[in-house]
């Protein structure tokens, strides 16, 4: 019986012969041909119609020393997993803070506030008090992004990483970014909301040549859209002058115009600059306005009338942690919990805070300028009620 092994066939077609390890193969990689004639060297004939693998190109092989070329698919991974990172851990992170906070940096009393506190309240009290800083948060990376994009795609290639903002802009969906500025839309201060006009255009790079080709019906377009919105502010503008309000007035007259002249690439020395002082802009400026969102209170603040029956009583002021049968739990407002018996609470008020009392007196259109489109349809559904006497005096 010979030894020397011969191709088997089968159902599939034919089998190559098992390959023997031959001095300096592990050495030396071979070529298609160089293996095809060291086999036959060998008395290996290679069946016809089996394809012989080819070494493959080297990813990295033209590039620099000492420096690893990323694939432009892995960047775009890597910046949609941080932004998506981003989005969801600081709202997670903004919820235990607000614990904390809440409970006075007390351990005891943030562990009765986590006990009493489900998930499912918690986030609808984040997103009714945060929803406005994550808005403003992701219109801003998405207009600066935009902008920093179109300006670094104008840089010639090779120039350096492109900026984080604009990998952002890249790789979020347009829907992602609509849905940003209409939570914007319906959460922000009717004061604030002209700044959206200058933002939209820049995150969808909305140039004015978009709306018409030709000069002369560009140019009476835009001027229909400012005479529309003047229409629309100016008995506030009216209103703000002579209350000497210069800040509405300014936050009234400047976006539109900003919006004319904001989209389009930046010359090519103050992108990288920029991208820097943006960056660390917009992260400051979201550490600054998460201050009072986390200092927010996470249970609605009441005055509790308590006392025995046809006796004296007294308001504690406060925010109800939880009932049962026998102790109603309050946090009071200046401290300290108080167990309080269910069957000595006469009476119970709710009382708003200092935050959400107004202290300008302009209006849009029966829309209070610091409220929002969201609050002031609800204020229409169920009027401001008047506040009651125990809220104005503290206990």
């Amino acid at each position: 019986m010979s030894a020397a092994p011969t191709a088997a066939t089968g159902g599939d077609g034919p089998v190559p012969p098992p390959r023997t390890s031959v001095p300096g193969d592990n050495a030396v990689p071979m070529s298609a041909a160089d293996s095809s004639t060291a086999g036959a060297a060998r008395g290996l004939a290679w069946p016809v119609g089996v394809p012989l693998a080819e070494p493959a190109e080297p990813v990295v092989a033209d590039a620099e020393p000492g420096r690893v070329r990323w694939d432009p698919a892995e960047r775009r991974a890597r910046a949609s997993q941080s932004f998506w990172t981003a989005l969801v851990g600081v709202p997670a992170i903004f919820s235990v803070l607000r614990l904390g906070v809440e409970a006075g940096g007390e351990l005891q009393t943030t562990l009765l506030l986590v006990a009493n506190v489900g998930p499912v309240n918690l986030l609808a009290g984040f997103l009714t008090t945060a929803a406005r800083l994550l808005s403003t948060g992701m219109v801003a990376v998405f207009a600066l992004g935009a902008v920093l994009a179109v300006s670094a795609d104008r840089l010639p290639p090779g120039t350096g990483r492109r900026p984080l903002f604009a990998r952002w802009a890249d790789i979020t969906p347009a829907w992602a970014v609509l849905a940003s500025f209409l939570l914007a839309l319906i959460t922000w201060p009717l004061l604030y909301l002209p700044l959206l006009l200058p933002a939209f255009v820049a995150a969808f790079q909305l140039h004015p040549g978009r709306l018409h080709e030709r000069a002369a019906p560009r140019l009476l377009i835009i001027i229909a859209l400012l005479a529309g919105y003047g229409w629309l502010m100016l008995p506030t503008m009216r209103d703000a002058g002579r209350q000497g309000d210069v800040l509405v007035l300014a936050l009234i007259v400047v976006p539109p115009l900003l919006a004319l002249f904001i989209a389009g690439p930046l010359p090519g020395v103050v992108i990288r600059p920029l991208a820097s002082v943006t960056e660390v802009a917009v992260l400051a400026t979201l550490v600054w306005a998460a201050v009072p969102v986390i200092s927010t209170p996470v249970l609605p603040l009441t005055v509790t009338t308590v006392g025995v029956e046809n006796g004296p009583t007294e308001d504690v002021r406060g925010h109800v942690v939880t009932t049962d049968d026998v102790n109603m739990v309050i946090l009071q407002e200046r401290g300290g919990v108080r167990y309080v018996p269910v069957g000595l609470v006469r009476a119970q008020v709710l009382c708003p805070s200092e935050e959400e009392l107004p202290r300008r007196q302009l209006r849009i259109h029966d829309f209070h300028v610091e409220d929002s489109l969201l609050e002031g349809m609800g204020r229409r559904v169920r009027p401001v009620h008047r506040i009651d006497a125990t809220c104005r005096t503290p206990a």
